[in-house]
């Protein structure tokens, strides 16, 4: 064909807008798809804040995009969610903004549980006989970790809001794991993650995490799938190192959930459970640190007053010992006439049995017992002399330790004690001035003297007077003061 007869083929198409195809598209659709069945899995479930449902049906092999309006949404006899094997009637329609295909449901009816639901059932069913979600394997989290190991994509918002939440708690030293969280290979590299993770030496290069995270973000459960498979959750359940799961939102769950230590909601929430607030436990402590001060303040004081009041009551040696002088002393002289007493009130009451008794018969007996009561009597002598002996020389030993300790016998080395007007010892010259009355105790008793200068100047020293001849009659000289 030749180039003018193209040209005038070409200009016989008509020519549409996208818009405008679009749109015949859409009515062709309608027209040839006004009411349809169709059976397919829920999958992506998503209840818009308008109440719009928006959702995809899948096969085995094709998906199809879903839309219930609120209208239609409050007239259904079932809740749609992910897994449901459902009937949907409805038409086709298209979407032009985005050159797609949809149905709109108005009516749907369940047809069981869909495949993928039931495997996934089947496959906790097995994993919990096996005791991998057993309460008793759970460990506890760490209160407060020095380095926690993620295993998340390195890339997405999951690890951003980790580090952020991490940073506004409590800054810590975080090891990312980096993973594929979906699609082929991404359940083998999150095992092998957390095994990583385990195998590591507490004093090797890359130091040890004391708690792990395993996250990511929502998804449908097809994106989620890679967390549901048996080796994650096997690798999950043998971790020596505490594991927080946080795939998905608050409403997806996976099989890693059942067998990790603890479940968050969120990759948020994950940070939140794994350390405290910084700020919150400085504030404890500086609050525990006052208290425990107050508490010491108090203990003190109390002490203190006690021993002040038991310092109080206490008596000196000195009195002491006299008080049991005079106890002794009171006592033996009490125990002298109590003897005597004893001993006439038993001699009268003998001598009146004595009396009683005729003397031809019992002048031998009663020999007997003038002996036998004289012989009592001597050793109860004896006995309370020794008994004096040995009371007098307990009390001579500490009087001797008392008399030693004495300060008489400081002065008797020839020392001195002053005395100030009111009669206490002084300690030092400071406070002393020319003129004041003091008194000055030696070894042979006390003296009343006067303070005259300030004590800087040495005395003087006199020279040795030549004894005067003994005829000539010397007056008697007057003592000058010591000070």
């Amino acid at each position: 064909m030749s180039d003018s007869a193209q040209a005038q083929t070409a200009s016989n198409v008509p020519e549409y807008s996208v818009t405008e195809l679009s749109l015949r598209l859409k009515r062709s659709i309608e027209e040839t798809f006004g009411w349809v069945r169709v059976r397919g899995e829920i999958s992506g479930f998503k209840r818009a804040a308008s109440g719009h449902l928006y959702f995809s049906l899948k096969d085995a092999d094709s998906v199809l995009d879903g839309v219930c309006w609120k209208g239609s949404a409050a007239r259904l006899g079932i809740r749609p969610e992910d897994g449901m094997e459902v009937i949907c009637s409805g038409k086709l329609t298209s979407y032009p903004g985005r050159s797609k295909y949809q149905m709109v449901v108005e009516r749907m009816e369940l047809a069981g549980l869909g495949a993928l639901m039931a495997l996934l059932e089947q496959r906790r069913q097995k994993l919990a006989a096996e005791g991998l979600f057993a309460q008793e394997r759970k460990k506890p989290l760490p209160y407060l970790p020095r380095v926690i190991g993620v295993v998340t994509s390195p890339t997405g918002a999951v690890i951003r809001d980790i580090l952020h939440r991490l940073e506004d708690r409590f800054p810590t030293h975080v090891i990312v794991w980096p993973v594929l969280v979906q699609g082929e290979g991404a359940a083998e590299q999150v095992a092998r993650a957390i095994r990583g993770f385990n195998t590591l030496a507490g004093d090797g290069p890359v130091p040890r995490p004391d708690l792990l995270i395993v996250a990511r973000g929502g998804g449908s459960l097809e994106d989620l799938m890679a967390f549901n498979e048996e080796a994650v959750v096997r690798a999950a359940a043998e971790s020596a190192i505490p594991l927080i799961s946080a795939v998905g939102h608050e409403t997806d769950t996976t099989l890693i959930d059942f067998a990790s230590d603890r479940r968050a909601p969120t990759p948020t929430a994950a940070a939140e459970m794994a350390v405290p607030v910084r700020l919150d436990l400085i504030g404890d402590v500086g609050s525990l640190d006052d208290r425990l001060r107050r508490a010491m303040l108090r203990l003190a004081r109390e002490k203190r007053h006690n021993l002040d009041a038991l310092a109080r009551g206490l008596r000196g040696p000195r009195e002491q010992l006299e008080m049991a002088r005079q106890r002794f002393d009171d006592l033996s002289e009490r125990l002298k006439a109590g003897l005597k007493v004893g001993l006439q009130v038993q001699r009268g009451r003998l001598d009146t049995q004595i009396a009683k008794l005729r003397p031809t018969l019992l002048k031998r007996e009663v020999a007997d017992y003038r002996r036998r009561l004289a012989e009592a009597d001597a050793r109860l002598l004896r006995a309370l002399r020794q008994r004096q002996a040995d009371a007098a020389q307990r009390l001579a030993q500490p009087a001797k330790l008392l008399e030693s300790l004495s300060y008489r016998n400081v002065l008797a080395r020839g020392f001195a004690v002053v005395y100030g007007a009111d009669g206490r010892a002084l300690k030092q010259v400071t406070g002393l001035q020319p003129g004041d009355a003091i008194s000055i105790e030696m070894q042979d008793g006390r003296r009343a003297a006067r303070i005259d200068g300030d004590g800087d100047a040495p005395a003087p020293v006199k020279s040795p007077r030549r004894a005067a001849p003994a005829a000539v009659p010397r007056k008697p000289v007057k003592q000058g003061e010591l000070f």
